[in-house]
């Protein structure tokens, strides 16, 4: 079973050592990383595994490899041979690791390690996409067979995470440690168990004196508890959301903390996908059961579906896939999420005699004028491209336009509810305003489908003007509800309903 490992980046050994107590109980490994002490803290790092309590990892990254060490190469090399001098008797106050990259050639720094117990990581990063013959290279990287390899991918594209899985397939007897980094590679840090690696790493969060963690870190807390990740193994059923970026999504909180109230053996994992296409690949590589599909996919992920359901045929938009015997089989969930939070927010039973607008034209836009004609609504819908509003209003013979001065007239006949789909707004650009241009009443019902952040500057301004409004989260937190359903088999239990939240 892979392992957590807290990678220890503070300017002190002491206020690393205070960092590894507050979060030792999520913790099994610590990396202590040399390179973001201040030099003379290097000198002192010897004492810090007796201090650590735990096995830790020496590090010393070079800048070129993403650490913070320039110094001359021979003065690290000194630095690393400190670190493993003086070995105890017990192994437990040694270094249990040393990270050496595999262009460094030091025999008598890799006796000392092996003679003091301490075990070799041989490692390598690369920034720039993966290697095309990356099995081969992680085999490479191995002088004696008691060596862990590392290899440490920076992705360009979810085929190069793709190529990582296919590597560790193929390395599948090889003792290593193998991950992606950046927001392709927070997937590889989760199922580390998949990948065969020996642990993943971790990087705590908003601690004073400690650099920001890159994208695609987790918390040693985050991965421990939501992901439960020490309780994945190969029989772990592989839940998933994508969107490109994906920089904000509820899902994982709402689906982990029901997996693990419910105890069932189940992980619900963030994959960014750059093509739909990458992501139905990697779902039959590494099997995952049930996608929810956001922004920009809802609509390109069609043709890879062998059953639709009527919902997602009437609408021409899907949100959540589900794997079958004969292929993917989609549903649509933001439809009914979607007029289930609009009807208790407006307390109607249906929108018979409503003007309704609704900004936007992509998959969520489509949800919510299928279900605006359902409930008897009349509406416009506006777009930056009228072309594509045209295409959504046609089949209900709603009324169409621009986001321009033609399309403000229109809206004005349809403003009893406004309704606004698009992502501008939504974190982290939270300066946007698709409705600029339009000056509410205070009259109106404002329902801004994003929730992140709570109330967008669009949402502001209607509150100001005195409009009831209302975001994103209680559709969000209905429509996941129903992906329950399709993903278990069963209905969500309304006693969770209360204490599951995104």
């Amino acid at each position: 079973m892979p392992k957590v490992c807290l990678c220890l980046t503070g300017k002190t050994l002491a206020r690393d050592l205070e960092i590894l107590e507050k979060y030792k109980k999520y913790t099994d490994i610590a990396e202590l990383r040399a390179d973001c002490l201040d030099p003379d803290e290097r000198f002192h790092i010897r004492s810090f595994p007796k201090m650590a309590g735990i096995p830790v990892i020496l590090t010393i990254r070079r800048v070129r490899d993403g650490g913070q060490y320039a110094g001359h190469e021979g003065a690290r090399i000194t630095l690393l041979a400190n670190g493993l001098a003086f070995a105890e008797a017990d192994p437990r106050q040694n270094f249990a690791y040393v990270d050496i990259e595999e262009d460094i050639n030091v025999p008598s720094l890799e006796e000392a390690a092996r003679a003091f117990g301490t075990k070799i990581i041989r490692s390598f990063h690369n920034f720039e996409g993966v290697d095309s013959n990356l099995a081969q290279r992680i085999r490479d990287l191995y002088r004696t067979g008691d060596e862990i390899a590392k290899a440490a991918i920076m992705p360009k594209s979810l085929n190069d995470v793709r190529t990582v899985y296919s590597a560790a397939k193929e390395t599948s007897g090889c003792e290593k440690i193998l991950l992606c980094m950046g927001d392709y590679g927070v997937n590889t840090r989760i199922l580390a168990d998949r990948l065969g690696s020996h642990l993943s790493y971790t990087t705590v969060r908003g601690e004073e004196g400690i650099p920001v963690a890159s994208s695609g870190q987790l918390d040693p807390r985050e991965l421990t508890e939501l992901y439960r990740f020490k309780e994945i193994t190969g029989n772990t059923k592989i839940f998933a959301v994508t969107g490109f970026p994906l920089k904000v999504t509820g899902s994982p909180k709402f689906f982990n903390t029901v997996f693990g109230i419910e105890k069932t053996d189940a992980v619900y994992v963030p994959i960014p996908a750059d093509s739909i296409e990458s992501l139905i690949g990697l779902a039959g590589d590494i099997g995952i059961q049930g996608v929810s599909i956001t922004v920009p996919h809802k609509e390109t992920v069609l043709p890879y579906l062998a059953v639709k359901s009527c919902t997602v045929d009437s609408i021409g938009a899907c949100n959540t896939i589900v794997a079958g015997p004969q292929g993917w089989h989609g549903y649509n969930t933001d439809a009914p999420g979607f007029s289930d939070s609009l009807l208790k927010f407006a307390g109607l039973k249906d929108l018979h005699g409503k003007k309704v607008s609704i900004i936007g034209a992509g998959g969520a836009a489509k949800s919510v004028a299928y279900e605006v004609n359902r409930l008897k609504g009349k509406a416009v819908i506006l777009n930056r491209t009228a072309s594509r509003a045209r295409e959504i209003a046609l089949p209900y013979q709603f009324a169409w336009g621009g986001l321009d001065s033609h399309g403000i007239k229109m809206m004005e006949k349809h403003t009893d509810i406004i309704i606004q789909t698009t992502t501008v707004g939504m974190e982290p650009d939270t300066e946007g305003d698709p409705l600029r241009f339009y000056n509410f009443s205070g009259k109106e019902l404002v329902f801004d489908l994003i929730y992140k952040p709570e109330k967008t500057r669009c949402l502001c301004r209607a509150e100001s003007a005195g409009c009831k409004i209302i975001n994103g989260y209680d559709m969000l937190m209905r429509q996941a509800r129903y992906q329950y359903q399709y993903y278990m088999g069963k209905e969500f239990p309304s006693s969770l309903i209360s204490r599951v939240e995104m």
